[in-house]
């Protein structure tokens, strides 16, 4: 069943991270919608949960001020609403990866060397993935630390995250430490993975972070395998190396 309250206190899309991030830790909660416009959180849960233990689990800068009477899905009167298929919501991420296959093409032509390729591509995914996180780098730690294992129990590790991206992206296309860089590439995005994998395991419905807040897109299993490419790549190379 459906639970709609009215929210206060929300003031940027940290605040919607956060709001969102505690009423999921509530018992009963299967999944959370929140409107940072129209100041509303929509609920599937499996019990009746009360006003008092809703700000209870919040913050203190936030307060569920009353229920919404009208069963009416409020969603649905905006761009990016709970029934809007998943593929149509995914579809900045596919353009941004289509763009950086273009990149990778266009700045190997015409060798195509695969090594080379997989080296770029790697360091152009980190770029222009960090980029997103860093408009809004508060909001972004606030959903990463959702489902990230290590940001989970190390806060700081997910304010530092888009920085490691960009040290990693920038090294992989000046060929810096490329094995270390592969390494390090093997163990951050494992860590995730993990994440994103109990995530669709759980069923939960909550926003990936891979390209911040300003882009909201759904936990899929496009992100699981948006990473598994990356490990894949690492992985390869490493082989390669070794067998060298």
């Amino acid at each position: 069943m459906k639970q709609i309250y009215n929210v206060k206190g929300m003031t940027c899309n940290g605040c919607l991270a956060s709001v969102k991030k505690h009423l999921h830790s509530i018992d009963g909660v299967e999944n959370v919608e929140v409107s940072l416009e129209i100041g509303i959180a929509q609920m599937d849960v499996n019990r009746i949960i009360s006003v008092a233990e809703l700000n209870k689990t919040l913050p203190e800068k936030f307060q569920i001020t009353s229920k919404e009477i009208d069963s009416e899905n409020v969603f649905s009167k905006e761009p990016v609403t709970v029934s809007e298929s998943k593929l149509k919501r995914l579809k900045p991420l596919f353009l941004i990866l289509g763009a950086i296959v273009l990149m990778t093409v266009a700045s190997n032509h015409p060798s195509l060397k695969p090594t080379e390729m997989m080296l770029d591509y790697m360091g152009y995914f980190f770029i222009v993935f960090s980029l997103f996180k860093f408009l809004d780098l508060q909001g972004f730690a606030q959903s990463f630390s959702m489902y990230d294992p290590l940001a989970k129990i190390f806060k700081p590790y997910a304010l530092a995250y888009p920085f490691i991206e960009v040290v990693l992206g920038v090294l992989f296309l000046m060929r810096i430490e490329v094995p270390v860089l592969l390494v390090v590439t093997l163990v951050v995005l494992g860590i995730t993975t993990i994440g994103v994998t109990l995530s669709l395991l759980s069923k939960k419905t909550i926003e990936c972070a891979c390209l911040g807040t300003v882009l909201k897109l759904p936990m899929t299993q496009a992100t699981f395998i948006e990473n598994a490419i990356m490990l894949l790549m690492a992985g390869v190379l490493i082989f390669k190396t070794i067998a060298l």
